[in-house]
């Protein structure tokens, strides 16, 4: 199915080929960063003689978000974790910063278009094709949700509006003047255009959009919140933005086919799934772990087994219905967002599974609070009451979605139940975690 690929060539080829082209880009990786990162020939001294393959490369220290962050505090402002020339810069993001001190990213001309045909074939995957009109609303900022992802949406072929964020009364104007058929932007931000359209007493599908492009928060992978804002709005939703700024950007997304992301990323990065303790986890289906990643191919700030704290879980490694041989998977939570609720460790994204489980009840607007610093002996939870739902019912309503949580995410939840609109919107990410003193 060429049609349905930016990259048939490569993204249908079987796991042994894909192997075959990592294990030859990183024998020049492993060269390029040992000679040219100060970073990592300190911290590969014992094993900087040795001719390193794929197959062993367990043997390699990992490096964490918090290594850099000092990397970039001896050597500002790229840290001597940089492989390449200033010279050679041509464009700096920074991290979104939602975990500790944000990181300067660097990339060169020859980074820039690896991201951008990675990335693109993550948005053709979800749907986008040359012929479309999206309008992008991610901040123009340093965060690479703005420009790095405008490239992305481009190397599909399709004409991107460079829209950002704010001003929505403006947006909606702007997609029915031009004709746009598809969005980008966090999936918050649809509730956010939904409220301002029935407030004109006008249905969101007058706009006609026919693809959803979404990315920067967690629940896409809840098949009834896709369900409910699909039957709302008549467009195809996709996770089409997964990655993270340091590694590559964006490097998985959904297809129509399938619930589950496609790793897009093989011909620059390899992967490795490890557990709590560290230990390799096999990529196969069902198997959970962290993941890590290794660049085979980056010019300016490569990373060698990268803790990246998402969790994820594989649900594939066969051929998908879409063509493409990559396996597949979906993200459970990070390590660094867990909490722990009686013993138990909770990730925010299950809590959001269970409250999005019953959008008869919840638009799927809430909020965890968290008092003091932990642990917890319950998950307190203000969640936003579906439109529709007699106030009468609140309370039986907050007993249900008290047992989906706990269904979900295996601990005692409490909820408050709010009416709808009563929590905030935002154009940009949404954090579904409120810390209050104790």
């Amino acid at each position: 199915m060429p049609d349905a690929m930016l990259h048939p060539e490569f993204e249908t080829l079987t796991p042994e080929a894909t192997r075959r082209v990592q294990d030859d880009k990183w024998a020049r990786q492993w060269a390029y960063v040992l000679a040219a990162s100060d970073f990592y020939r300190d911290a590969l001294r014992g094993v900087s003689g040795k001719a390193v393959t794929l197959d062993g490369i367990a043997e390699l220290p990992f490096t964490g978000k918090d290594e850099l962050r000092l990397s970039q505090e001896r050597l500002s402002p790229f840290g001597d974790h940089i492989a390449c020339g200033a010279d050679r810069v041509v464009r700096v993001h920074r991290t979104s910063g939602t975990t500790g001190r944000a990181l300067q990213v660097a990339n060169s001309r020859r980074d820039v278009d690896t991201i951008a045909r990675i990335g693109g074939r993550s948005q053709f995957c979800a749907g986008l094709r040359p012929g479309d009109r999206v309008v992008h609303c991610l901040n123009y900022c340093m965060w690479t949700g703005g420009v790095t992802d405008h490239m992305t949406l481009e190397e599909t072929g399709a004409c991107v509006v460079p829209f950002g964020v704010g001003n929505t009364r403006l947006l909606l104007d702007t997609i029915a003047d031009l004709g746009v058929t598809a969005i980008s932007c966090t999936p918050s931000y649809p509730a956010l255009l939904e409220k301002l359209l029935r407030g004109e007493g006008r249905d969101p599908r007058e706009l006609k959009l026919r693809l959803g492009l979404f990315g920067g928060e967690a629940g896409l992978d809840n098949i009834e919140f896709r369900q409910s804002m699909e039957d709302v709005w008549g467009f195809g939703v996709r996770n089409a933005n997964y990655g993270m700024s340091e590694v590559m950007s964006n490097f998985a997304s959904q297809c129509e086919h399938s619930n589950d992301l496609h790793f897009h990323g093989a011909d620059a990065v390899f992967v490795e799934l490890i557990d709590a303790a560290g230990s390799a986890v096999s990529i196969r289906e069902g198997a959970v772990g962290e993941l890590v990643c290794t660049h085979v191919e980056k010019e300016c700030q490569p990373l060698l087994r990268y803790r990246t704290r998402d969790v994820v879980t594989v649900t594939g490694t066969g051929p998908c219905d879409c063509g493409r041989t990559t396996w597949r998977f979906r993200v459970t939570g990070r390590t660094d967002d867990m909490f722990n609720v009686r013993g138990i460790n909770v990730f925010p994204t299950a809590v959001q599974t269970g409250v999005m489980s019953r959008p008869d009840l919840a638009s799927g607007q809430f909020r965890i609070v968290l008092a003091g610093a932990g642990p917890w002996d319950r998950i307190v939870v203000r969640a936003e009451a579906a439109h529709g739902l007699d106030a009468a019912d609140y309370a039986g309503a907050a007993r249900a979605l008290e047992a989906a949580i706990r269904q979900h995410a295996g601990a005692s939840a409490e909820v408050t139940l709010l009416p709808p609109d009563s929590l905030p919107r935002t154009d940009g990410k949404t954090a579904l975690i409120e810390r209050t003193p104790s």
